[in-house]
């Protein structure tokens, strides 16, 4: 299981388009994902370590930025073949134990992973109400073991200032997780 590190963030890019299984049976698209001020697009799954170190700050960090209009989608793009954990019946268990406050969606041929340019999980994209592309960083300190509390909410902070201005940080540290799994075909 490779570490990857994120790229830096490509401002202005916009959001690409997708219909994507949900958990809840549902096909969701951008427009049903998005808040008013902005969606935060996160590539996870559930096998992975460094997911696994912050479901939790993702579920608390998601409930905090809808009050600020940010809209939020879980995709997971992992080829289950060589991880079951990573199954679409898995997907389902672990977004309801969590209690996921956003649409948790299979991307069964990748597509979507590739065309954001997704390389690990988690992997964050952060968009304004135009949905352009404002930030590109961590969660927060966390790697496979989740960071102290009282660390400093990167994510947050910087979706919160989206919503307000529309602006992501012009600094952000890069994300860092397993890498996508990709199929072989």
């Amino acid at each position: 299981m490779a570490s990857v590190e994120t790229p830096v963030c490509d401002f202005g890019r916009k959001a690409i388009d997708f219909e994507l299984l949900g958990v809840d049976g549902r096909m969701w698209t951008v427009g049903q994902c998005r808040g008013p001020q902005g969606l935060l697009v996160m590539f996870i799954c559930n096998h992975c370590p460094y997911v696994k170190a912050v479901r939790d700050r993702i579920v608390r960090d998601v409930r905090d930025l809808q009050g600020y209009g940010i809209g939020a989608v879980a995709i997971m793009s992992n080829d289950p073949s060589d991880y079951p954990e990573d199954s679409f019946g898995q997907m389902k268990i672990v977004a309801e134990r969590f209690g996921y406050p956003f649409p948790y969606l299979l991307d069964e041929t990748q597509q979507i992973a590739r065309a954001y340019g997704a390389v690990c999980t988690p992997d964050f994209f952060g968009y304004n109400g135009d949905l352009e592309l404002q930030y590109r960083g961590r969660l927060d300190a966390s790697r496979k073991e989740s960071a102290p509390p009282g660390a400093r909410r990167e994510l947050f902070e910087a979706m919160k200032q989206i919503a307000l201005t529309g602006k992501g940080p012009a600094d952000q540290i890069p994300g860092m997780g397993c890498s996508i799994k990709w199929r072989h075909d």
